[in-house]
């Protein structure tokens, strides 16, 4: 364990800082560009996922394991996240036969 902290710190934290940010305004982008429902639920999860990176790094280099916690939790609030939405994506696909944003308007009554 010694070891991996020793290799995180190695790296400065303005470069993580600088990396996380442009993974989540990748996630933010695909989010308000995309139609396609799947291709929105995996960039929150990139969101998700570069939050998740920086916590871990400011927890290594902070040397408190808070951060860590934090990741635990995001992660398991993601995979609940994956089940709901795979399960509406489903259940859209079923009524409209399209994952496509704007046929979600054809549900309305």
């Amino acid at each position: 364990m010694e070891n991996i902290v020793t290799q995180i710190q190695g790296v400065p934290l303005n470069h993580y800082i600088i990396f996380c940010s442009i993974i989540f305004a990748i996630g933010v982008m695909g989010v308000l560009i995309r139609r396609n429902v799947i291709i929105i639920m995996m960039s929150i999860e990139l969101m998700l996922n570069a939050v998740n990176l920086l916590l871990a790094a400011f927890s290594a280099y902070r040397g408190d394991p808070t951060g860590q916690v934090f990741v635990f939790f995001i992660m398991a609030l993601a995979a609940a996240e994956v089940a709901v939405g795979l399960a509406i994506i489903i259940m859209v696909y079923r009524n409209t036969k399209s994952v496509d944003i704007e046929s979600l308007s054809k549900l309305r009554w």
